[in-house]
C-alpha cells in the first residue's frame, strides 16, 4: 500500500474509504463552543499526547495562558489527527485489526452504556415524576399558605384608609368613619371566638386585640370630641344622621357620653333662659298665658329634639294624655335627666311672674281664668316630663305654683262669693210685671257661663266625669244657690206687693233659665238635679193652683168653659132632692152650660192656657195645663154620671147630653183634649 506524498492529501483518501476517519472528522470539525465538547477533547489530549507534545505543553504555558480555549483545543485537534494519520498511515494490519476491535468494543460498550441508561431512565422516569408531583404540591402548598395568610389578613387587620378614618383628624366623622369602627369591632368579636379555643388565647390574638382595643379607643375620643363641638354649636334644635348615630356609639363609653351629653345641657340651659326672658320681655299685658305657653312648648321641643337624638320612637299619645315612662328604659332616663337640667333655670323667674300677674288681678274671671290655667300646665307638666321632674316638683313647691294657684282660687272665690252676696240684696221693681227672669239674674249667669268655659277649655279629655263634677261642684254652689234664694225671695217680696203679679210663673222663668245655663255642658248633673229637684216643686205648686178645685185659677178655667156652676152644685148637692130640682142644675140651666162648654171645646184655650203661656218652658206649660184638663174630663164625667141617673130625674137625659159636644162621651173629650184616659 502506497502513501499519499501529503498528509492532506493522504486525509481525503483515507476519508473516502475509512468510515471510523469520516467519524472522527466530523467529531473534531465540531464547534467547540459547546463545554461538554470541550471536556472531552481536553481527554483525548491527555491520553494520545506525544512527549514532545508534553515537552511543548510545558514549554508553553505561559503562552496558553494568554491564548484563548479555542486556540488550545484547536492545537490539541491537530495533534490527535497527527497522531491517528501517523498510526493508520502505516498501514499495519496488526493495528488495524486492533483498531476495529477497540471500536467494535467501543460500540459494544456504548450500546450497553446506551441500554443502562435507559434503563435506568425507566427506573427513574416514576421518581421524576413523583418529584415533578412533590414540586407542584409544594407550590400548591405554598400558594394555600399565602391565601391563608391574605386571609388572615384581610379578615384580622384594619387597611391603611380604615386606619386613617379612625385616627386623622383630616377624615370628618361620617359613613367612612362609622365603617372602619364596625369593622374594628367585627375584629374584635372575630378574634374573641379565635381566642376561645381549647389551646387559649394565641399570641397573635393578643396582639390583634390590642391593636384593635388602641384603635377603638381612638375612634371614640374622635366622636366624642365631634359631639362636644357640635352640642356647643348647637342652634336648632335639628339632629342630623351622623350626630344620632355618634350618640348612640358614645352609649358604649358612658363616661364620655355622660361628658358629651353635660355640654349639651349647658349649650340648651343658656339657649332657653335667654329665650324665655326674651318672652318674658315681650309679654306685654298677656305676658302671663304667653309664657305658659311659651314654657310648655318649649319643653314639647325639647322632649322630642331629646327622643330623635336618643332615636326613641314615639309613643303617639294623644297631645295632653298622660304619657307613660318606661323605668326600665336608659333612653328615659337621659332625657329626662336633660330635660331636668335645661329647663332647671327657668323655673325662678316664671314663679316671680306668676306671683306678679296673679296679685294684681281684681277681676274674679280673670282671677278664675289665671287659677285654672295653673292648673292646666302643672297637669299637662306631669303628664309630659313626669311628676318627678325638676320643673314639676317647683311648681309644687310651697312658695310656687301651689301656692300661687290657691291664691288665684281665693281670690276668685272670695270673688264670686261677694256677687252672690250682692245678688241676694237685689229687690225687683213692683212697676215691672214681667215675668222673664231680670238683669240682675242674667248678667249673673253671664259671668257663670265665662267661668264654665274656661273649666271648660282646661279639660284634658281623659279625666272622670266624677272629677270634672267634684272640681267645679264649689263653682256652682257659690254661683247658683244664691241666684235661687234671690229668685225665690224677692219674688215672694214683689208678691206680696202687687197683687196680681203672677209669682209662681216668675220663678219657674227664673229657674229654667238658671238650668238652661247649666245644660250644656256634662260637669254641671249634680247642680242640674237641684234645680230640677226645685222646678218640680214649683211646678207642682202651680199644677195644684191650675187644675185643683181649691184654687181661683182652676175655677177660671172652669168658668171659661161653662162648667163650674153646674160642677159646683154636683159637689155640693145635698141629695134631698133630685138634681133636675136645683136651681143652678135645671134643664135648661144644663143646656146652656153644655152649649158654653162645646163653644169652649172650639176655642183656643183648649190647647194652652192664657196664664200659662207666659212661661218660658214650653214642656212647663203643657205638663201644668194637661193637668187641669185632666180634671176637667173628670168633671165632665160625673156631671153626665148624675145626669143620667134617674133618680136626678132628668127627662131625655142622653138627648139632651149628646145635644153638644162632646155628646156626653167622655172618652170622646179625652180625645178633644189629646190625653190618654184615665179612671
Amino acid at each position: 500500500m502506497s502513501l499519499p506524498s501529503s498528509p492532506v492529501a493522504e486525509r481525503k483518501v483515507a476519508q473516502g474509504r475509512n468510515p471510523v476517519q469520516l467519524r472522527l472528522y466530523k467529531v473534531l470539525g465540531t464547534n467547540f463552543d459547546d463545554e461538554a465538547t470541550r471536556q472531552a477533547l481536553s481527554t483525548l489530549s491527555e491520553l494520545y499526547a506525544s512527549p514532545k507534545g508534553k515537552q511543548v505543553a510545558d514549554d508553553s504555558e505561559p503562552v496558553e495562558e494568554e491564548t484563548s480555549t479555542t486556540a488550545k483545543l484547536l492545537l490539541v485537534q491537530e495533534s490527535f489527527c497527527e497522531r491517528i494519520w501517523n498510526e493508520t498511515g502505516r498501514g499495519q494490519p496488526t493495528f488495524l485489526a486492533a483498531f476495529a476491535n477497540h471500536v467494535d468494543a467501543m460500540r459494544t460498550s456504548c450500546d450497553e452504556a446506551e441500554k443502562q441508561l435507559q434503563a435506568t431512565a425507566e427506573a427513574s422516569s416514576s421518581l421524576l415524576e413523583k418529584a415533578g408531583t412533590c414540586g407542584k404540591k409544594g407550590q400548591q402548598e405554598v400558594q394555600v399558605k399565602k391565601s391563608i395568610v391574605e386571609l388572615f389578613l384581610a379578615r384580622f387587620a384594619l387597611t391603611e384608609q380604615e386606619i386613617e378614618a379612625i385616627t386623622s383628624r383630616d377624615v370628618p366623622i361620617g359613613k367612612q368613619f362609622f365603617d372602619a369602627l364596625d369593622r374594628t369591632e367585627k375584629i374584635r368579636d372575630d378574634c374573641r371566638v379565635l381566642m376561645a379555643g381549647e389551646e387559649g388565647p394565641t399570641q397573635a390574638g393578643i396582639d390583634i386585640m390590642a391593636a384593635t382595643s388602641s384603635y377603638l379607643e381612638q375612634g371614640y375620643d374622635k366622636i366624642s370630641r365631634w359631639c362636644a363641638y357640635e352640642f356647643r354649636q348647637l342652634g336648632q334644635l335639628e339632629v342630623s344622621t351622623t350626630m344620632r348615630e355618634s350618640v348612640n356609639r358614645l352609649r358604649k363609653r358612658p363616661e364620655l357620653l355622660t361628658e358629651a351629653l353635660s355640654i349639651l345641657s349647658q349649650t340648651r340651659q343658656a339657649s332657653l333662659l335667654s329665650a324665655f326672658l326674651a318672652a318674658l320681655t315681650r309679654g306685654g299685658p298677656s305676658g302671663f298665658p304667653h309664657m305658659l305657653a311659651w314654657v310648655h312648648q318649649a319643653i314639647a321641643a325639647e322632649r322630642e329634639f331629646l327622643e330623635s337624638l336618643f332615636n326613641v320612637k314615639s309613643d303617639r299619645r294623644m297631645v295632653g294624655s298622660v304619657r307613660t315612662f318606661d323605668e326600665n328604659s336608659e333612653e328615659e332616663d337621659w332625657i329626662r335627666e336633660l330635660m331636668d337640667l335645661a329647663v332647671g333655670k327657668l323655673c325662678p323667674p316664671l314663679k316671680v311672674r306668676v306671683q306678679q300677674t296673679v296679685r294684681s288681678q281684681e277681676s274674679s274671671i280673670m282671677s278664675y281664668k289665671i287659677s285654672n290655667l295653673l292648673h292646666f300646665y302643672l297637669l299637662t307638666m306631669r303628664r309630659t316630663i313626669g311628676p318627678d321632674a325638676i320643673l314639676t316638683k317647683t311648681l309644687e313647691e310651697c312658695d310656687s305654683i301651689m301656692i300661687i294657684t290657691e291664691v288665684a282660687s281665693k281670690v276668685f272665690f272670695d270673688s264670686i262669693e261677694a256677687q252672690g252676696r250682692a245678688l241676694q240684696r237685689v229687690t225687683l221693681d213692683h212697676n215691672d210685671l214681667s215675668l222673664t227672669p231680670p238683669i240682675a239674674i242674667l248678667d249673673h249667669a253671664l259671668i257663670l257661663k265665662e267661668i264654665m268655659a274656661v273649666f271648660q277649655s282646661s279639660i284634658l279629655g281623659d279625666e272622670a266625669e266624677s272629677e270634672l263634677i267634684s272640681g267645679f261642684e264649689r263653682v256652682l254652689d257659690i254661683a247658683i244657690d244664691p241666684a235661687i234664694e234671690m229668685c225665690i225671695n224677692a219674688a215672694e217680696e214683689k208678691a206680696r206687693a202687687v197683687q196680681r203679679w203672677d209669682m209662681p210663673v216668675f220663678v219657674l222663668n227664673c229657674l229654667s233659665y238658671l238650668l238652661t245655663v247649666l245644660e250644656p255642658v256634662s260637669f254641671t248633673v249634680t247642680k242640674q238635679e237641684t234645680i230640677n229637684n226645685v222646678i218640680e216643686q214649683r211646678v207642682v205648686t202651680l199644677t195644684e193652683e191650675h187644675a185643683s178645685p181649691c184654687h181661683l185659677a182652676y175655677h177660671d178655667i172652669m168658668s171659661d168653659a161653662g162648667l163650674e156652676e153646674i160642677m159646683t152644685v154636683c159637689e155640693k148637692w145635698n141629695r134631698n132632692e133630685p138634681l133636675s130640682y136645683v136651681p143652678s142644675a135645671r134643664p135648661p140651666e144644663l143646656k146652656a152650660a153644655l152649649q158654653r162648654f162645646s163653644h169652649w171645646l172650639s176655642g183656643l184655650d183648649v190647647v194652652q192656657s192664657a196664664r200659662l203661656s207666659q212661661l218660658t218652658v214650653q214642656k212647663l206649660h203643657m205638663t201644668i195645663h194637661h193637668a187641669a184638663l185632666e180634671r176637667m174630663a173628670k168633671a165632665y164625667k160625673i156631671i153626665c154620671e148624675e145626669v143620667r141617673k134617674p133618680e136626678n130625674k132628668y127627662e131625655a137625659a142622653s138627648t139632651l147630653l149628646g145635644s153638644e159636644r162632646p155628646f156626653g162621651q167622655v172618652h170622646l173629650l179625652w180625645q178633644i183634649f189629646g190625653l190618654e184616659e184615665r179612671e
